[in-house]
């Protein structure tokens, strides 16, 4: 395969899961307006985090889930001071399930069932653990940094508990989607080799 077929489709996989994060955030949420003018929400944005590292590797899931969600937050005005907290964390949420899914616990190359899909659920689990401590308590300190006290603390258990329930929901959703996938994309012949 040339050099440049290779960058065209990492390219292409990469703006594939950062719309997919987007529609997954954007479009795909449950809103839960907050006094003062805050929100947080329950979404689907973090399950694309989990698919793209369980499919192709931490750097694709979080660098797509990172741009995909931060543009949704970009272009919300309720959002839109939160797209540094969201491009950090997102990313996290990909790295760590890709480290852990291929790194430690070598998904792709399970061949029992069982075990590929308790694999996979354990990833996506520590990946969005992560994000169940991380989210919240970065959101509390960039609140108290720029909106003062009273704000953060109004918003913290609010955004623990949605952090949370959009955890379980993104591991579910991801896991299965994933398992859905991998069959059909291995059919194809594109699993493994898709972006070497």
């Amino acid at each position: 395969m040339r050099n440049q077929d290779r960058h065209i489709r990492r390219l292409t996989v990469l703006a594939m899961l950062a719309a997919l994060a987007y529609v997954g955030f954007a479009v795909l949420q449950f809103r839960i307006q907050l006094p003062g003018g805050d929100a947080t929400s329950i979404h689907l944005g973090n399950s694309i985090c989990v698919l793209g590292a369980l499919l192709f590797g931490g750097m694709y899931g979080g660098v797509g889930g990172a741009i995909g969600m931060s543009l949704g937050d970009l272009f919300d005005p309720t959002y839109i001071t939160y797209v540094p907290k969201t491009l950090i964390t997102k990313l996290c949420i990909g790295l760590i399930t890709g480290v852990v899914a291929h790194r430690v616990l070598h998904v792709s190359q399970q061949t029992d069932p069982k075990r590929r899909s308790l694999y996979a659920v354990i990833s996506a689990a520590a990946g969005l653990a992560f994000n169940c401590v991380f989210d919240p308590l970065f959101g509390y300190y960039y609140k108290l940094l720029i909106l003062g006290k009273p704000a953060a603390d109004l918003t913290l258990a609010w955004n623990v508990g949605a952090t949370c329930i959009n955890a379980v929901i993104s591991t579910a959703v991801g896991v299965a989607a994933y398992l859905a996938l991998r069959p059909a994309l291995q059919r194809a012949g594109l699993f493994r080799d898709l972006l070497k």
